[in-house]
This record gives C-alpha cells, structure tokens and sequence, in this order.
C-alpha cells in the first residue's frame, strides 16, 4: 500500500473519533449556554447575586481605604464610644468621637458612609470622623440599613431616628443639638442631602412620607462629598460603571425600574432642594464621572436658589485624574487640599466655642 493511500478498515474508526469529539464539545457547549442562560434568567429577576458581588468589592475598597487613611490620624486623646445602639435593627448603631467631657456640648458633624446603597459601614470613615474630631468638634458615624436586605425609605427613617437619638443623648455624648452638620460621601451624600431637603422642605418629607425629627433651625450646614442628586441622569448611563449603579438602586429600592418610580423620583434632591437649604460643602474629583454628572449641577442648582455654596472642584485636564471619593486617599495632596477646605469651612460655618 502507497503512502498516500489510507487502510479503509481505519476511515470508519477515525470518522467516529470525530463524531465523539464534536458530540463532546456539542455537550460542553450546551452545558455552558446553560449556565449562562440560568445566569441571565436570575440576575433579570433578582439584583441579589449582582448586588452581593458589588458589596464583595466596595468591601474590600472600604478596608484598604481605612488603612491609608489611619497614618493622618492625628494622636489628640478622645473619648470615642463605638457601636452605640439607637435603634432595634442590628444595623442601628453609631460611632462618636468627641474631645468634650460628658456634659459638654460641641457643634456635631453627622457623616452618612457611602457603599451605593447596599455596602459599606461607619468603621470605613471613622478615621477621617477622628481627624475632624481633633478639631474639636464631636463627630458622628452612622450605620444604616442597605439593600438589598431593607428597601427605601427604611435608611431615611433610621437615619432620623439617629438624629432623635443623638439629640436625645446629647449630653451623654458631647452632641450640641442646635449645631448639627450633616455629611456624607457618595450615597451617604445623596442620603445627607436628602436628610437636610426633608428638614428644610416639609412638602418633600411629606411626599416619601416620613417625618423629620430635627428643624431647620438645628442644621447648621451640609457636606456633599462625590453624591448622587439626580437618579434621572443615573438612568441614561451606559457600560461597566451604569450597570454597578442600576444594579445598586435596584437592591436598594426593590424596583427594577426604579427610574420610572417615585423612589427615582423622591431620591432626586436636586429636584427637591429650596432656597432654605444649609450652607453648603460640596466637592468631587474630575476624574470621578459623577462629579460632571451630579455634583457639578448640584451646585449649580443651590447657587441659583442663593444657597451659600463653598466647592472645591478641578479642571477636567487636571493631572492625576482624581478618582470617586479622592478626599479618603490623603496620600493625595488634592485630598490634604479637601481635608484643609473641608476644616476651614466647618471652622467658618459652625465654630468650636
């Protein structure tokens, strides 16, 4: 037999070699087209498996941000008291750091943590809470409920019931009442604003149907830090960064369209916002999307009103490109020049007496 001729005996075997092999891939193929088609049935009737990965990551980002940060603490002694209980759920509870003796009052600083809703915790900015605090002033971390286990409105209503708290506990804590500034960063922005457009416009509260437990004439002022203000623009978002935020609001409004529903609606404070509206912080890094998409127009938006606004922005070409929540990475000189700021106005608006 010539090299070129083959043994006719061996054509049926290789032939079902091929057969076994194209079945086998047709198998694997379908197998795989299977888990992604479970995958993509799951994640369209639940934001639970997205939500948890997302909460996984700012997770991890929140710790190692904790850990930059702890060098710029500065060693000024203060009485710190953690995990103070001021409601019934687990979640409920508050971080204070304050020099004032029990009975002394002090112009108090409320940050609201960010984590898009459904992550996060006061430990991921107590640090920046102590550096603030060894100005004298007493500072505030509170934990709240996140979605997608609770949905709104719950964190507003647990975030007034803090305040009733706190007021409540005021001497016991070092909390002056009459001099509160509250403050957050990315979602906890949006939540502080909210807070302080539901103080100051009694429509809006009564329109998500909850009731404020301070007044006006108790907020001092307010500090913006990297928020969302405008679900609206959220729902025109495209790639990667729009399908972490829609996931996000999903969990935590328990809406999958959430855009077209009042939480969408009600959680846009831009829309919400009056001329009674505190003085106002606000910053946001040129390399955080946000920044042009929310914080900017936010601005914008209480100048108009006659708001006292004081920002702290950058060119859009400014070199390093300042990322979501920049003020936390005081490696920055940016963040050193945010922190500087962010003193001088709370120095301005609300003095240590």
């Amino acid at each position: 037999m010539s090299g070129s001729e083959q043994d006719p005996a061996a054509i049926p075997a290789a032939t079902s070699r091929r057969h076994r092999r194209r079945r086998a891939w047709g198998i694997a193929l379908a197998s795989v087209l299977g888990v992604v088609l479970v995958v993509a049935i799951v994640t369209s009737l639940t934001p639970w498996p997205s939500a948890m990965i997302i909460r996984s990551v700012f997770e991890r980002g929140g710790a190692a941000t904790v850990t930059e940060m702890q060098p710029y603490v500065p060693a000024t002694a203060l009485r710190e008291q953690q995990d103070v209980r001021y409601g019934e759920d687990a979640a409920s509870t508050l971080d204070v750091f304050t020099q004032a003796p029990a009975g002394d009052r002090r112009p108090t600083v409320v940050w609201v943590h960010g984590g898009a809703w459904i992550s996060g915790s006061a430990e991921n900015v107590d640090p920046y809470l102590r550096i603030l605090a060894a100005d004298g002033y007493t500072t505030v971390g509170v934990n709240y409920s996140v979605g997608p286990e609770e949905h709104y409105p719950t964190a507003i209503t647990e975030l007034f019931h803090a305040l009733s708290y706190l007021q409540d506990h005021a001497d016991e804590l070092g909390v002056d009442p009459s001099r509160i500034v509250l403050a957050g960063d990315s979602a906890g922005a949006q939540l502080a604003s909210q807070l302080a457009a539901m103080v100051t416009n009694p429509r809006y509260a009564d329109l998500v149907g909850v009731a404020p437990t301070i007044t006006s004439d108790q907020l001092a002022g307010v500090i913006l830090n990297c928020g969302v203000y405008d679900l609206s623009a959220m729902a025109e978002l495209q790639g990667l960064p729009a399908w972490g935020f829609k996931v996000a609001l999903w969990a935590y409004t328990g809406e999958k369209d959430w855009s077209q529903q009042s939480s969408g609606a009600t959680m846009s404070t831009v829309r919400f916002v009056t001329s009674d509206f505190p003085p106002t912080y606000i910053s946001g890094g040129n390399g955080d999307g946000l920044t042009w998409l929310q914080s900017l127009p936010m601005s914008e938006r209480l100048t108009e009103l006659g708001v006292p606004v004081t920002e702290l922005f950058w060119p859009a070409t400014h070199e390093p490109a300042l990322p979501h929540e920049y003020q936390f990475h005081l490696d920055y000189p940016e963040a050193q020049e945010a922190l500087i700021k962010t003193r001088q106005w709370l120095a301005d608006t609300v003095p240590v007496r």
